[in-house]
């Protein structure tokens, strides 16, 4: 009767040692216009230069502006407040932190798993990938993502809007993640954990089945590849791709995926860095950047943007890894 409705939450962050936080900035700062910097010129590179209007760099392409909204929903913030001492969030700013950024990780995901299987059609049934991965289609599966991403999360994101917040306010975290927030709701949340969970569960497990079978099915091709340097440099583009995938996935099982979902420990941030920051900072230069023909191509640009000369560089087919 007499609680006080919670008007603001109190995000710990990843330290609460001012001269780390120093030193994390600093980090962090140079990790974000990294992540920045990769993913706008995988865009530009595939928007400037036709000769990549293919499939693989429209989902690319696509993935590096998803990679870009998630990193820039968690930090500013998390920049923000290392380098002002703030740990105050509001309660429409935390729930709308939450949002995007689940939105934006379901988005991510499915991403991940509609270029492997652009991967897999390409590799395996190359004569038949010009015709199945038509322009309308991929536009539509892109489409789909985002629709899907959204649709998930209405249900969930409804509940939490509607939770009683009227004791406890602080989150030992560096973003507004689900599980420590609704250990903060003062009303039985139990409803909500179950639905989380099987959203987690439909999610990594689905994108990550079909991730495995598409990788399984590359490799087993790529395996049957007479040439031996070809083959060496398809299981190296596949290997830094797999850790990649391997990395994204086993961190985010462990974090959205076990029994207890109990938020709020030390260990949960360091396994959130991971999938929130490392593989954000690598993924753009493993997906697109180490690709020959990308870097060719940029190298041109460059040429011809600050030189005046050079040669066009087209890719190739689209069958390479």
């Amino acid at each position: 009767m007499n609680q006080t409705t919670v008007v603001e939450f109190i995000l710990l962050g990843l330290t609460n040692n001012h001269f780390l936080e120093i030193i994390l900035f600093a980090i962090l700062l140079v990790v974000f216009l990294l992540i920045l910097l990769g993913n706008i010129t995988v865009i530009t590179i595939t928007m400037v230069d036709q000769s990549f209007n293919i499939p693989m760099y429209f989902f690319l392409r696509n993935f590096s502006f998803v990679e870009i909204c998630f990193t820039s929903t968690f930090m500013p913030w998390t920049l923000y407040s290392l380098l002002t001492g703030t740990k105050a969030i509001s309660f429409s700013g935390c729930f709308l932190q939450l949002a995007l950024f689940f939105i934006l990780g379901i988005c991510t995901f499915l991403h991940v798993a509609l270029m492997s299987f652009d991967r897999y059609v390409a590799i395996c049934h190359p004569l038949h990938y010009v015709t199945f991965m038509s322009n309308r289609f991929c536009l539509q599966l892109v489409l789909s993502c985002w629709v899907m991403s959204i649709f998930l999360m209405l249900s969930p994101l409804k509940i939490i809007l509607h939770l009683p917040f009227c004791g406890p306010n602080v989150i030992n975290h560096f973003y507004c993640d689900i599980a420590p927030l609704l250990q903060l709701s003062c009303t039985d949340t139990d409803l909500i954990e179950k639905l989380a969970l099987a959203l987690s569960v439909v999610i990594l497990l689905g994108t990550l089945s079909v991730s495995a079978f598409s990788y399984t099915c590359i490799i087993y091709t790529v395996i049957r590849i007479q040439s031996s340097t070809n083959r060496r440099k398809a299981f190296s583009t596949c290997s830094s791709h797999l850790f990649l995938v391997t990395v994204l996935y086993s961190s985010s099982i462990y974090r959205y995926i076990r029994p207890s979902q109990q938020g709020g420990r030390d260990l949960d941030k360091v396994v959130s860095f991971l999938y929130c920051v490392i593989t954000q900072l690598c993924n753009p230069y493993i997906y697109t950047l180490k690709n020959e023909q990308v870097k060719r191509a940029l190298k041109e640009w460059v040429a011809r943007r600050f030189v005046g000369s050079g040669d066009t560089v087209k890719p190739q087919s689209s069958k390479s890894i």
